[in-house]
């Protein structure tokens, strides 16, 4: 018999906190930007918010929450596949809490679907955890303290000042501060037009626009 597994519940779950630490610890070992409690936190709290804002059914909005929250689990196995990675191991976590089985499907595609080299956006809660994730930049994420070793990675997410995802009617827009002396517009295209796409995409599959805007200046 399935229970109702809560975003309580998930957050509270011991397991995955671990796994979410621990992959947060190898990411920095290899030199990648801040995945932790803090990422998981926030896109769950934009899938969440995404969701609600279009008045999707309230289920819907807790298993976007839930998928949020648990997408980078995978990341304490290995960087490459995290997401089909993430998306097991998640399968068995919320197996062993009970949940209903057409629900966990539904948050394993999530979680395996919401990286851009791979990912298709094919349900609700996927569409919210891509447009949150993809939309997590920050200078606050580079780990890196020597700003004379970053690599574009670093540059780009360090230059952005300020990040805000503002929703009016049926528009998701990405608004960035960013400072064009740390890094020029070009490397942040080079590195994130493949996830903007998505998160286009994942817009429409909800019925949205998704926008960017950068420095004031429209791009999407």
């Amino acid at each position: 018999m399935s229970i109702t597994v809560t975003f309580e519940d998930i957050k509270a779950n011991p397991e995955v906190r671990a796994y979410i630490e621990k992959g947060n610890e190898h990411l920095g070992v290899l030199g990648y930007t801040e995945h932790g409690l803090r990422h998981a936190a926030l896109v769950s709290q934009q899938a969440g918010r995404i969701l609600s804002h279009i008045q999707a059914d309230p289920r819907k909005v807790e298993l976007a929450c839930i998928a949020g929250f648990m997408h980078d689990i995978g990341n304490a196995v290995s960087r490459d596949s995290h997401a089909q990675i993430g998306a097991l191991l998640a399968r068995s976590i919320l197996r062993e809490m009970g949940m209903d089985f057409g629900e966990i499907a539904e948050v394993i595609a999530a979680i395996g679907n919401h990286d851009e080299s791979v990912g298709q956006v094919i349900n609700i809660p996927a569409a919210a955890l891509i447009l949150a994730d993809k939309c997590d930049v920050h200078f606050k994420r580079v780990r890196n303290k020597e700003h004379a070793s970053f690599d574009i990675h670093d540059r780009v997410n360090y230059a952005v000042r300020e990040s805000s995802v503002n929703l009016e009617g049926r528009n998701i827009t990405l608004e960035l501060k960013t400072d064009l002396q740390i890094s020029p517009l070009i490397d942040y295209f080079e590195i994130f037009l493949p996830r903007m796409v998505m998160c286009r995409r994942a817009a429409s599959f909800l019925d949205c626009q998704f926008h960017l805007i950068i420095n004031g200046a429209r791009f999407l």
